[in-house]
């Protein structure tokens, strides 16, 4: 049963995709499309914004009434002080529940929107191709999940709120200049051809710096997870300098990129505030004269001039709004490249399997990856009965992993075909196809959690009954009661805490707990000591047992049971049949093999 949380989330994705497709090349429409239909609470949110400004919004007027009061004396004097400052207290004492109603609307919005936003984006990174993953590092998706939807979410709070609080508070003050003299209101506009000319003058050149500053932290995001995940190879190599040098040198990049932002929206920021001094300056001669000349009253000197700093300001903070806005709407275009890739494995409308019995035909398969001439698999022609167990074997670069990652669905065939059960498994609908399967890869993926979460991840219906028969099965039982914490043990990030055999067990036995009729066996024994490749073969035996399995070993005695031995170089298949029938044609297998027992 779908949860209705689930449904609320395919929405939110839906929504989103659906902007960045028919938005693409224009970031502020995809804005707006992503807040479709909830104007209205960023509406409610910038009212009570200008609710708990207020005092310091009308505190010119009020200031001014009551100067003009004191100076004509008498009991006007009296009735201006006190009706002013009462004004301004009342106005005080709502600028606490508006600020939290402004808060309650403007972070209501925001915030459930940041989280869909990465939830799409996280979907989509689930659905993309695995060539994707492979041409894309995953430090830049990192940033743009992290660092882009912060900036969509901050452009978002500026454009919505602030940029309305702008244009409010600047009509509020033009309407009562208007109303009391409109000569001076003349004199305010301005203000708003200059204001122009200076955001034209720089916008281009900042929205440049702020694209090349976004790459280029990509890019330190991408270095710095590698470098997360090299530690133990550096240090084990002395080669501590030599990373820190390729850091420190990506990082000066991007601090060079970063200080020409800065330096540029400081230029930006500087120019715009000095042409707006000299107008304020001119602003408090102009209203001094017309004093002078009874034109207005006295007090309305400091009206008009804090006015016109109201203004000023406005047009400023309009001005410093615009490099949020450059780096938001480059976020939102950032987070589109990964929400309008096409890459994607697309399974609608194609067969779902109900069962799966393991036959497989490979008819004249041949791939070629992306942008590459050179052909990885060619001609490779290959019959699997249900519950077979295949060996693949050869050196590296023979097309193991890629006749793995095709089996897998992970890729197509680009030349003939592969059968399951007698179907096409480019008319398959993959999701319910591995369903039906389990892979063991040569390193194990674990993750920050207790075992047996790790071990029953994506089956945690599994009553504790399955958990102690796939951990009997895969020889962990006596590690297990060994533990203190037994299955509640927390595991470090990547197991870190474990060996390398106990790591493999735990992948195994994460593999029998899902009971599938296809087992992926990918080179799961090559990095592991003789005794814990004992251990691993004891337990990949209960694995495999009555189940079609596909093993790509480098250590040809782990195969040796194998009902059938495909030898591969260079993508083709050289040689296939039984260890006896191999070993007696002493071909290129009986040569691998004899190697292998002289330096064993």
């Amino acid at each position: 049963m779908t949860r209705k949380k689930d449904v609320i989330l395919d929405k939110q994705d839906q929504r989103f995709v659906n902007a960045y497709r028919k938005y693409k090349d224009n970031p502020f429409r995809v804005l707006l499309a992503l807040y479709k239909g909830q104007y209205h609470k960023f509406l409610i949110s910038a009212f009570f914004y200008l609710i708990k400004h207020s005092p310091a919004l009308f505190s010119p007027l009020l200031l001014a009434n009551v100067i003009n009061g004191v100076l004509e004396g008498g009991e006007a004097a009296t009735r201006a002080i006190f009706l002013n400052v009462g004004i301004w207290l009342g106005l005080l004492l709502i600028h606490l529940p508006a600020n939290y109603l402004h808060a309650k609307y403007k972070s209501a919005i925001t915030r459930s929107t940041e989280a869909g936003l990465r939830a799409a984006i996280v979907n989509k990174v689930s659905e993309l191709s695995i060539m994707y993953h492979v041409q894309t590092r995953s430090g830049k998706l990192q940033s743009k999940i992290i660092r882009d939807v912060e900036a969509i979410e901050t452009l978002s709070s500026q454009l919505f709120v602030n940029l309305v609080n702008i244009v409010m508070n600047t009509a509020i003050i033009l309407t009562i200049t208007a109303a009391k003299n409109r000569l001076i209101l003349l004199f305010f506009i301005l203000v708003a051809p200059i204001a122009s000319l200076t955001i034209i003058s720089f916008r281009k050149r900042i929205r440049k710096a702020n694209q090349s500053y976004r790459l280029e932290m990509e890019e330190t995001s991408a270095m710095v997870m590698e470098m997360v995940e090299m530690v133990p190879a550096t240090r084990a190599h002395a080669l501590e300098e030599v990373e820190r040098d390729r850091m420190v040198k990506q990082l000066e990049q991007t601090a060079e990129k970063g200080y020409k932002l800065d330096i540029i929206q400081s230029n930006f920021g500087a120019v715009g505030w000095v042409v707006f001094q000299v107008f304020q300056a001119l602003c408090l001669g102009f209203t001094a004269f017309m004093a002078l000349q009874g034109a207005i009253k006295v007090g309305d000197i400091t009206f008009y001039q804090s006015g016109f700093t109201s203004v000023v300001n406005q047009v400023t903070a309009f001005i410093n709004l615009l490099p949020i806005i450059t780096k938001g709407l480059e976020s939102i275009s950032s987070v589109g490249e990964v929400l309008t890739s096409d890459d994607v494995e697309v399974n609608e409308g194609k067969a779902q399997l109900k069962d799966l019995k393991g036959a497989y035909s490979f008819q004249h398969v041949g791939y070629t990856y992306p942008h590459t001439e050179e052909s990885i698999l060619k001609d490779v022609t290959l019959e699997v009965a249900p519950g077979k167990t295949i060996a693949i074997v050869g050196e590296s670069g023979a097309g193991k992993s890629t006749l793995i990652s095709l089996i897998i669905g992970f890729m197509l065939p680009k030349q003939g075909k592969i059968l399951i059960d007698g179907q096409d498994i480019k008319e398959i609908d993959l999701k319910s196809y591995r369903r039906f399967i389990s892979v063991v890869p040569q390193t194990p993926l674990l993750f920050t959690g207790t075992l047996k979460d790790n071990i029953t991840y994506g089956m945690e219906e599994a009553t504790d009954e399955q958990i102690e028969q796939a951990i009997e099965a895969a020889n962990l039982k006596q590690f297990v009661d060994d533990l203190p914490d037994g299955l509640n043990t927390i595991l470090d990030e990547h197991g870190a805490n474990l060996s390398g055999g106990q790591r493999q067990r735990i992948s195994i036995a994460r593999a029998i707990i899902r009971n599938p009729k296809v087992i992926l066996l990918d080179e799961a024994t090559s990095a592991l000591d003789v005794i814990s490749e004992r251990e691993i073969q004891k337990a990949m035996k209960k694995l495999i047992h009555g189940r079609t399995t596909f093993v790509v070993a480098h250590r040809l005695s782990t195969i040796r049971d194998a009902d059938w031995i495909v030898v591969m170089d260079h993508g083709v298949i050289t040689e296939q049949g039984t260890y006896t029938e191999l070993m007696d044609k002493q071909g290129v297998f009986y040569h691998m093999e004899s190697l292998q027992i002289v330096h064993s």
